[in-house]
């Protein structure tokens, strides 16, 4: 019964991951959060339909199961979970970054969640896929020990660098960015951080993804999971300054630059833990 809940736990959590790494660029697209404004029923349930033949051809094929679905019984009821998965994570991360709350109309908030859903839908769908398989060098290995310690950080490091510029350099010039920073409390800000935190954390060390018990068996400097996921999210954080300063987005009042940063970290600490799981 426990293995059976933690391998369903462990599932859902990779299924959000995989939402997280394909749909976190669309959540910070204004013009998305337009259309769904102004969509009506009739529209939304075309999207709802046909989002559900993607996601169910391939959950046939991988899905975020341990394994494929042989049957189409099974596939379906995993293609309709895939989608609750989609919409709840949606909703819960656009209310993270105050595009929708108790104010918002219905209407409005479910138009808003369903076309934020196709990208997370999407990424659902070939969770299990994602960066399957093991990381280079785990054989034996004549190198110094301080120095089998180093080489691991130097390229999570580096790739966590990398991960954040591409997730985070299309959107650190866009309007959206002080937007939704100007909708945010000082105790909102410390929930998108601790949020930011855990979503990483989940990615790299909770997911199953690539090189996981390895990457927990590290002995290097920065390489246990919770010095790992503090350090990168502090890269993460010093890549959205960097790249909101570049585009003219940063300066005072250094309080607004602040929660800026905080703000664009989130889809940069994405991006970063995607770049960790690629070396």
């Amino acid at each position: 019964m426990r293995s059976s809940w933690s391998n369903e736990l462990v599932d859902l959590v990779r299924a959000a991951s995989g939402g997280m790494l394909f749909g976190i660029p669309l959540l910070y697209t204004m013009e998305v959060w337009w259309v769904g404004s102004h969509s009506g029923a009739g529209r939304m349930a075309l999207v709802l339909g046909l989002l559900t033949l993607p996601l169910l051809a391939l959950n046939m094929a991988a899905g975020f199961r341990s394994g494929p679905d042989a049957r189409f019984r099974d596939a379906l009821a995993d293609t309709v979970e895939g989608l609750a998965i989609g919409i709840v994570v949606s909703l819960l991360v656009l209310v993270l970054l105050r595009e929708i709350d108790g104010s918002t109309p219905l209407a409005v908030g479910l138009g808003k969640v369903l076309y934020e859903a196709v990208p997370f839908c999407l990424g659902i769908g070939v969770a299990r896929h994602f960066l399957h398989g093991e990381r280079a060098g785990s054989g034996d290995d004549d190198t110094a020990p301080d120095e089998r310690a180093l080489n691991p950080t130097a390229a999570d490091l580096g790739a966590t660098s990398v991960g954040a510029i591409f997730i985070a350099l299309s959107i650190a010039p866009t309007d959206e960015v002080p937007m939704i920073a100007s909708a945010m409390s000082p105790v909102w800000i410390l929930v998108l951080l601790a949020a930011s935190l855990v979503i990483s954390y989940a990615i790299v060390f909770v997911a199953g993804f690539v090189g996981q018990d390895e990457r927990k068996s590290h002995a290097g400097v920065a390489q246990r999971p919770i010095s790992e996921t503090l350090v990168c999210y502090l890269i993460a954080l010093v890549v959205s300054a960097v790249l909101l300063s570049l585009f003219q987005r940063g300066g005072r009042p250094y309080g607004d630059f602040l929660t800026r940063i905080v703000v664009l970290g989130l889809p940069a600490t994405v991006g970063g833990a995607a770049g960790r799981l690629a070396v």
